[in-house]
């Protein structure tokens, strides 16, 4: 295995403070955009600045396998102004996001009136193995997630490798690397923006953690 793997979500994104609106207003939306194409927002900015300051002060990296769509990319940028290092950058489609097929875009409520019943347990039910029209389930993610580890494995062991990508690949990342069982996933819900995760081997010895947010302004 490499010597440590450093999995982050990307800062906010547009659409999440878009979805976080709608969520406290309680009405629906579709965004018309390409997931790829979603860029960071103001505060997802600042956060990625703060996760860059907190890799600098730590082991830096010296292999980055990044996302490519837009919000990943640009968190890696802002993370990379802040480290003293060059590291070996890639960027990998497989740890794109979670693929929603028709329901891209669309928040829970929007499934809701889209789709009536659809919605219901869909958590749990993309994590069971079912599949949105056009789209993954949870399981599909793992299973690109585990062509990635074999690649590491094989090509750089030793190395420190940081992957900036999304919540649900960090997410399925913490169950391939530790063997987690399905039905404890939901737990760990939800993987923050601009969270921090970092594997030795097998074991974690963080998850999913912002102390470096505390901070920001917005």
């Amino acid at each position: 295995m490499p010597s440590t793997i450093t999995a982050v979500r990307h800062g906010q994104s547009e659409s999440n403070a878009a979805f976080d609106e709608a969520k406290r207003s309680g009405v629906s939306i579709a965004l018309d955009r390409p997931d790829g194409g979603v860029s960071l927002s103001p505060l997802g900015r600042e956060q990625a600045t703060r996760l860059g300051r907190r890799l600098a002060a730590e082991d830096p990296p010296d292999l980055v396998l990044s996302s490519p769509y837009l919000r990943a990319v640009q968190t890696w940028e802002l993370v990379a102004a802040e480290l003293d290092t060059s590291p070996e950058v890639r960027l990998d489609a497989r740890l794109r996001d979670h693929d929603m097929g028709q329901w891209s875009g669309m928040n829970l409520a929007a499934i809701r009136d889209r789709f009536p019943g659809e919605a219901e347990n869909l958590r749990s039910r993309l994590l069971a193995g079912w599949r949105p029209p056009g789209g993954e389930s949870l399981p599909d993610v793992a299973d690109r997630l585990r062509e990635v580890l074999q690649e590491l494995r094989a090509e750089h062991a030793g190395r420190r490798v940081l992957i900036v990508a999304h919540d649900s690949v960090v997410l399925m990342l913490k169950q391939v690397i530790e063997d987690i069982p399905t039905d404890a996933l939901a737990e760990l819900l939800p993987v923050r923006n601009a969270s921090v995760s970092i594997w030795r081997g097998s074991e974690a010895e963080v998850f999913n953690d912002v102390g470096h947010l505390r901070e920001t302004s917005f």
